[in-house]
């Protein structure tokens, strides 16, 4: 496993120092138990791993011991589900280079257009980072009640990682998804899948969701009116200053 790689990349997405502590070492036991990670990687790219750590409702309830290497006390589905989770993110870390950006393009090949549409998405990302560290600091903003249940990182789930999972007064699990700038229909589908996803995963398969944008677009607004469990939420930026000469 590259580890001081990873754990840079995990600093630069802003996680706090225990999140980045419990997934460097949720990382390492799997691989202690199962074989170096990078191998798995370039064997198939870890599916074979992940699946291996998979564990359903249904493993669940007709008591299937556990299926991995890894020794631990608790609730199985739980417990592989952290490890799970774990080795997705150091598979993302990998899928993006292993938190390197290769730049090295020659001049006559490189495409301006194309250049500054990365570097367009790069900036987006960047700024959808530092609105979910501010959001986990201050939550109760968003819905008050609420509480996060997700670690400090986000949740893994088929169909991709949720920004911030939460859980409100009446016990219903939140899927809170973060865009930087104005929401459009597409969005209101990946919260929806996460929502479906997650909702397979609990026991009770209650789960609202909440989308938060600059602003959102005639067909975001349409298709969230069809989902009484979705609400749209828009968020504004306000300055403060004060005397730098202090």
């Amino acid at each position: 496993m590259k580890k001081e790689g990873y754990r840079h990349w995990l600093e630069a997405q802003k996680y706090q120092a225990n999140t980045i502590s419990a997934q460097m070492f949720r990382a390492a036991r799997v691989e202690e138990c199962h074989g170096d990670l990078d191998e798995h990687y370039a064997q198939d790219q870890m599916m074979s791993l992940i699946e291996m750590l998979s564990y359903s409702k249904d493993d669940e309830r007709h008591n299937r011991p556990n299926p991995s290497k890894i020794p631990f006390e608790g609730v199985i589905r739980s417990n592989l589900a952290s490890y799970r989770d774990a080795i997705k993110r150091y598979k993302r870390f990998l899928d993006l280079g292993g938190g390197a950006i290769d730049t090295s393009v020659s001049s006559e090949a490189e495409d301006n257009s194309q250049k500054m549409a990365e570097e367009g998405a790069l900036r987006r990302i960047g700024l959808e980072r530092d609105m979910q560290a501010a959001l986990r600091i201050e939550i109760q903003q968003l819905e008050l009640g609420i509480s996060i249940i997700d670690d400090g990182a986000e949740r893994s789930v088929d169909s991709g990682f949720i920004d911030i999972t939460a859980r409100d007064v009446s016990g219903t699990v939140v899927v809170i998804e973060l865009k930087a700038g104005r929401a459009g229909r597409d969005a209101v589908g990946q919260i929806l899948s996460y929502m479906g996803d997650i909702a397979a995963e609990e026991d009770n398969g209650k789960v609202r969701g909440i989308l938060v944008a600059s602003d959102f677009d005639g067909k975001a607004r349409a298709a969230a009116r069809m989902v009484p469990n979705l609400i749209l939420r828009k968020y504004s930026v306000r300055f403060t200053f004060s005397d730098g000469h202090v």
